[in-house]
């Protein structure tokens, strides 16, 4: 997998990106250390975290994937050295109160307290990549879609860019990134580094995948244009596009008991466990059958080939399913397929936005 810069930066990483929200509520510590040991041997070089993982969020697992991954690098002294490490700072507690104790906001000391405490417990000197997790503006995101206009905005983007700034200074972060972002986002956080000297955003962390393609309305030209490049999560749709649901639903007897959406009532609440987002998976991966490939083959490729995409993001449980995505790199879709998709995507749109 030939390296790619991630927006300006000097951030080189392949084009898969380890996801480990999964890590320290569905994976134990001994099955993480053998899917980064497998994932650092496949040559993966980047992978990304939260502070607020494991998910689904609690407070029970509140920081504990990056303790684990921390665990981890400890173990190994020099992988660190071998990996572009990204994390990612909470924005507003929304609905959480072990987050900054409920706090509705999210401001400059909020960002550099985490910041060291993300530090302190991945047991790194610098994090590659910081990010703000989700805005502290009203936007669409985690399922809604629509802006709700409000009179208190909260922290202003600028003065987060200067806190920001304060740890690029201070050599704790080398780039900063957001996630969950609007286009009005991305443009405003890059007029504002560029008008006062502070970091530009490098990176966009947001959903895409065949029952998500809102990136596509507006996100991907404002990226293009500023130089930014896209992380696309969830290219599996929390597994709705590997096909393990299509047969009996999210909860049948013969889906896997540790799988996310069967296992947790609260992720069957959200958008991946719609009745709708569901009916089109089963189409695309009918779709995937009948040309000749697993549905998590045509789903990862079709993330993994996509300009707008600078590196996908996988999930995973197990060594099994880490390989399965790797082994998917390299395939490619017949255009007579990619007008498949495009179809019904124009019947379906997007039911898991």
């Amino acid at each position: 997998m030939k390296h790619i810069q991630l927006g300006q930066s000097d951030l080189q990483v392949t084009p898969i990106c380890l996801g480990t929200m999964t890590f320290g509520e569905q994976v134990d510590e001994a099955t993480t250390f053998d899917i980064l040991d497998r994932s650092l041997e496949r040559g993966v070089n980047f992978i990304d975290t939260a502070e607020m993982y494991a998910v689904p969020p609690r407070a029970e697992t509140f920081n504990a994937t990056e303790k684990i991954i921390g665990n981890w690098f400890a173990k190994h002294p020099g992988a660190r050295q071998k990996l572009v490490v990204a994390t990612k700072v909470a924005g507003p507690s929304r609905g959480m109160p072990w987050i900054r104790g409920g706090s509705p906001d999210l401001t400059g000391a909020d960002i550099i307290a985490a910041c060291d405490g993300s530090l302190q417990r991945l047991k790194t000197d610098v994090i590659d990549l910081y990010q703000i997790h989700w805005p502290v503006r009203s936007v669409p995101a985690f399922g809604s879609i629509y802006y709700q206009p409000r009179d208190d905005e909260g922290t202003s983007i600028h003065v987060q860019l200067e806190a920001l700034g304060t740890l690029v200074k201070a050599g704790k972060v080398r780039a900063v990134g957001l996630s969950n972002e609007t286009p009005y986002g991305v443009h405003e956080f890059v007029r504002l580094a560029e008008l006062h000297g502070l970091p530009r955003v490098a990176t966009v962390q947001n959903p895409y995948c065949l029952l998500n393609r809102t990136a596509e309305n507006g996100l991907d030209e404002t990226m293009h244009r500023l130089k930014v490049s896209l992380l696309a999560y969830s290219p599996l749709a929390f597994g709705l596009l590997t096909g393990k649901y299509d047969a009996q639903g999210l909860t049948g007897a013969d889906v896997p008991d540790q799988a996310r959406l069967k296992k947790f009532e609260s992720s069957r609440k959200q958008r991946w466990g719609r009745p709708d987002a569901l009916a089109a998976a089963k189409r695309y991966n009918a779709l995937a059958l009948a040309h000749g490939m697993t549905p998590t083959q045509m789903a990862l490729a079709f993330c993994y080939t996509k300009w707008q995409v600078a590196s996908t993001i996988i999930g995973v449980t197990s060594v099994a399913q880490l390989d399965a995505c790797l082994d998917a790199w390299g395939t490619t879709l017949a255009p007579e397929l990619l007008k498949a998709i495009d179809t019904l995507r124009w019947e379906i749109r997007d039911p898991a936005q």
